[in-house]
């Protein structure tokens, strides 16, 4: 192994560990809150987050192992399975975010309709549908003997090399592959969440303007007051963008290098770098380590579940659900913090 090859090791195993942790504290918060069960989004979710853990032990560990033998980590029959999950893993993940985008859409712009648009019989079909279309892809490069250890990336996924013999089909299949799993989310994602911005933008400015005519009939407000509710004005349109961008520009940036390293290797006449191959397979890697974080961890719901766990772990007090919904019982009342009318919708996606 060179120097490379031993940063793209402590890489992979990084990712392996905050990939499994956070995605395991988020199938925790979903088994312990009644009410992110009851969540259509959680059904969703729970999909990703089963992707992500299955990806975890199966795929990344076999990629160490690629690293360090730089060959077979197994017989061939059991590395064409693990390349069966890859495609399968990979494209029901990235089929589960546009599912997410569509659900967090109907919120924002049909809030009124929205439970009788998306059912919880809705999201089971959707679903559905996103197993059968990756068991699909998956089962072909299976049974064409497609897939395989691929030394570029040092994981056994789709190999060209086990599908010199097919050419054209080979190439028509990664295209369409790409095409109806990466292009289609991504165009899926900026189509949804982009609509949902502008929504969001027309929320935050009723606001505006209502507080600006309650600011100019409070005219003996003190001047920092005043500046504050300006200040708390442009953070709100703020924290809209921000989670917009996040949840697009992760995906970008996770998918994007290794869906064109697919792409390029097909038609390239020249070899691509392996270094370059395994870093792309490892950006990859990394959007199931971000996504417990992007889509549930970072939410007030989650927070305070696994406050509530920590707590109880600490305390070592067997958990009671029902307290969930009486934190404050036997003590002081507050007021919980609520998110403000502009962005409240876009914390559930």
């Amino acid at each position: 192994m060179d120097a490379a090859d031993i940063v793209a090791f402590f890489l992979v195993l990084g990712i392996i560990i905050v990939s499994l942790l956070s995605n395991i504290v988020v199938l925790i918060c979903f088994l312990y809150n009644p009410e992110i069960r009851k969540q259509v989004p959680g059904l969703f979710i729970l999909n990703l987050t089963f992707c992500n853990l299955l990806l975890s032990v199966s795929n990344m560990p076999l990629t160490l192992v690629g690293l360090v033998t730089t060959g077979y980590p197994g017989g061939s029959g059991f590395c064409q399975f693990v390349g069966f999950l890859d495609t399968f893993l990979t494209t029901n993940s990235m089929l589960s975010m546009a599912a997410l985008s569509i659900d967090r859409w109907v919120a924002v712009v049909f809030p009124l309709s929205y439970h009788s648009r998306i059912r919880h019989r809705d999201a089971v079909a959707a679903l559905a549908y996103t197993w059968i279309h990756s068991l699909c892809f998956s089962t072909v490069a299976t049974c064409r003997s497609w897939v395989g250890f691929h030394h570029l990336y040092a994981s056994c996924t789709l190999c060209n090399v086990r599908a010199k013999g097919a050419g054209t089909q080979f190439v028509i299949f990664t295209v369409a592959l790409h095409s109806l799993t990466f292009l289609l989310t991504l165009i899926v994602m900026c189509v949804t969440y982009l609509k949902v911005l502008k929504v969001a933008r027309f929320h935050c400015k009723r606001i505006d303007v209502i507080t600006m005519q309650t600011l100019l009939l409070l005219v003996d407000i003190h001047p920092s007051v005043r500046q504050k509710c300006l200040d708390e004005q442009k953070r709100r349109r703020q924290r809209a963008t921000k989670k917009i961008s996040t949840f697009i520009g992760t995906f970008v940036v996770c998918f994007t290098p290794h869906v064109i390293t697919r792409i390029v290797e097909l038609f390239s006449p020249g070899p691509i770098s392996p270094h370059w191959g395994v870093l792309s397979k490892c950006l990859a890697y990394s959007k199931a380590a971000s996504d417990p974080f992007v889509y549930s961890l970072l939410r007030h719901q989650y927070r305070k579940t696994c406050n509530l766990l920590a707590n109880k772990v600490l305390k070592r007090s067997p958990l009671n659900p029902s307290s969930l919904r009486m934190e404050n019982r036997g003590g002081a009342t507050t007021i919980p913090s609520q998110p403000t009318t502009c962005d409240s919708r876009l914390t559930s996606a």
